[in-house]
């Protein structure tokens, strides 16, 4: 399912309007899930860290096994190319991918050269902050010789699914996951970060989670203005004594988390903080496209 009707498709050397087919039913891919992919963001005329998000689908391919068939300049180039066939201040999500069409010698390994490449753009708005809330999953991240976490990999989110799925069941937007060892990893769908007297914390990367792009600009943007901010092993034990807590990825940039189990946060000072100055960041002159 398509998260807007309003869609582009590049795909075989074209653009298609409308969610294209592009994956055939015995494609690797379709049945063994070999896909990768990355996602941007266009927002208030702004596509910020696109060639971060470029670079990155190529490095996920290449931890897949793949030879991809593009570089990340073109991969840049591409996404502006279709950007511009958006009406002007349209919200934007951006997603390159790659995938196996064939298989290996052994059936379910992939074959290197046949990776094939497309991007789909969609017309999305940027959520409000207001109403996010976190529980804690009862499921678990995997470590790096357990899965290929060191890719933005398709196989990994159906895991990241059921977080999200279990969560919105029990009447939260999202949770909580624990890495293999028992320390907070990330959400479903985001990296998160708590604030305890005025110092910022977040999960330190080690294998488990992935550390994305919007998470690393952050934690750069904070320490530039002052704030410290700590890389560190983090329990349930430490979100329990949040003063506040946000989460950070490529849907909403900079979330504050409104309540967290039974507690509510009447104000989130240092998440509204962080969400100034990313977005300053992201409009900055340098950075502007218009």
């Amino acid at each position: 399912m398509a998260v807007s009707k309003d869609i582009l498709t590049w795909y075989e050397g074209a653009w298609h309007r409308g969610n294209a087919p592009i994956i055939g039913a015995a494609d690797h891919a379709a049945w063994l899930g070999s896909q990768v992919f990355d996602g941007a963001r266009q927002f208030d005329g702004a596509r910020p860290d696109l060639d971060l998000h470029s670079a990155r689908i190529i490095r996920s391919a290449r931890a897949m096994g793949m030879l991809p068939p593009i570089d990340a300049e073109t991969v840049q180039g591409l996404l502006e190319e279709g950007c511009a066939q958006f009406a002007e201040g349209t919200a934007l999500y951006l997603r390159p991918m790659m995938w196996a069409r064939d298989s290996g010698l052994g059936v379910i390994d992939i074959a290197p050269d046949s990776t094939a490449f497309a991007i789909c753009i969609e017309a999305l708005p940027m959520p409000e902050p207001g109403g996010f809330s976190l529980t804690v999953s009862p499921f678990r991240r995997p470590r790096p010789d357990m899965a290929l976490t060191e890719a933005k990999a398709s196989a990994l989110y159906a895991n990241n699914g059921r977080i999200m799925a279990e969560a919105r069941a029990r009447g939260y937007s999202n949770a909580l996951s624990l890495d293999a060892d028992g320390y907070v990893a990330e959400t479903a769908s985001t990296n998160v970060f708590m604030v305890r007297d005025g110092v910022v914390f977040t999960p330190v990367p080690n294998g488990m989670f992935l550390a994305g792009i919007t998470r690393a600009r952050v934690i750069g943007l904070l320490r530039a203005d002052g704030v410290e901010v700590v890389e560190s092993s983090l329990t349930l034990d430490n979100f329990d004594q949040a003063d506040e807590i946000f989460v950070t990825g490529n849907i909403a940039k900079v979330m504050p988390v409104a309540r967290y189990q039974d507690r509510v946060f009447d104000a989130t000072p240092m998440a509204d903080r962080a969400r100034v100055l990313y977005w300053d960041y992201a409009l900055s002159r340098e950075r502007h496209l218009v």
